[in-house]
C-alpha cells in the first residue's frame, strides 16, 4: 500500500505546465489542383475516377465497365433502366446479394479520398458496405481541400452520414494488404459535371 501511495504522490508532484490551445487548429491545403489532388488520392488507395458529363454518359460508362453482372442497382432514377435489382425491400439482408452499387454522394475530400455519404440518397444505411462493388457518384464541383474544410461543409448536417475511402482493406495478417476483405471489394468515382 506505501509503494502504490508513493506512486501516486509523486505522479500529482511531477504534473506538466498548463498548455494553452493553439488560437488556430486549421490547417489550409494548397493544392494546385484541388480534383488531380482528389485522383491522385484515390488511385492511390485502389479507387478509379471517371469524369463524366451527365447521367446519360454516366449510364453508358456503367454498361461498360459493368458489362455482363447481374444484381446492378442504384438509388438514382436516371440510371434505373440500367439497374436490374430492386432495392424495395423491407429486411436489408435481402440486399446481400448486390454485385454493383451506384449511389449519389455529397462531395469529396482531396487530401484522402474520402466521399461524404449520407441517408439523403440511402434507402438502407447497409447499402455501401453491403454490396460487392461500390461506385459513387458526385458533383465534379463538390470537391473540398482537407477534411477541415469538409466539416465546415457538414454544419448544417442532420441525420445519418459517413466517409468512405475506396474499397474495404486490411493488412492484419502477416501485413499482407488484402483489397475487399470485409466490404466493397472495388470502387468507382464518378465525377458529374451536369449533376
Amino acid at each position: 500500500m506505501q509503494t502504490r501511495e508513493e506512486m501516486l504522490r509523486k505522479i500529482r508532484l511531477n504534473k506538466p505546465e498548463r498548455t494553452s490551445l493553439p488560437a488556430n487548429i486549421r490547417f489550409d491545403s494548397q493544392y494546385e489542383d484541388t480534383e488531380s489532388k482528389f485522383i491522385e488520392t484515390l488511385t492511390a488507395i485502389y479507387t478509379e475516377v471517371v469524369i463524366v458529363k451527365n447521367w446519360e454518359e454516366l449510364a453508358v460508362k456503367a454498361g461498360e465497365l459493368y458489362e455482363g453482372v447481374v444484381n446492378k442497382a442504384t438509388t438514382i432514377p436516371e440510371l434505373n433502366i440500367w439497374a436490374d435489382f430492386s432495392l424495395n425491400v423491407a429486411d436489408p439482408h435481402e440486399l446481400e446479394m448486390i454485385e454493383i452499387l451506384i449511389l449519389k454522394a455529397e462531395f469529396g475530400v482531396a487530401e484522402n479520398g474520402a466521399v461524404w455519404i449520407s441517408d439523403n440518397y440511402l434507402p438502407h444505411r447497409v447499402l455501401p458496405f453491403i454490396t460487392q462493388n461500390l461506385a459513387l457518384a458526385i458533383p465534379r464541383s463538390a470537391i473540398v481541400n482537407n477534411m477541415h474544410d469538409a466539416y465546415e461543409r457538414l454544419t448544417d448536417t442532420t441525420g445519418w452520414g459517413c466517409f468512405i475511402a475506396g474499397p474495404s482493406k486490411t493488412a492484419d495478417i502477416e501485413q499482407s494488404l488484402v483489397v475487399g476483405a470485409h466490404g466493397a471489394r472495388s470502387m468507382v468515382i464518378f465525377l458529374v459535371e451536369d449533376f
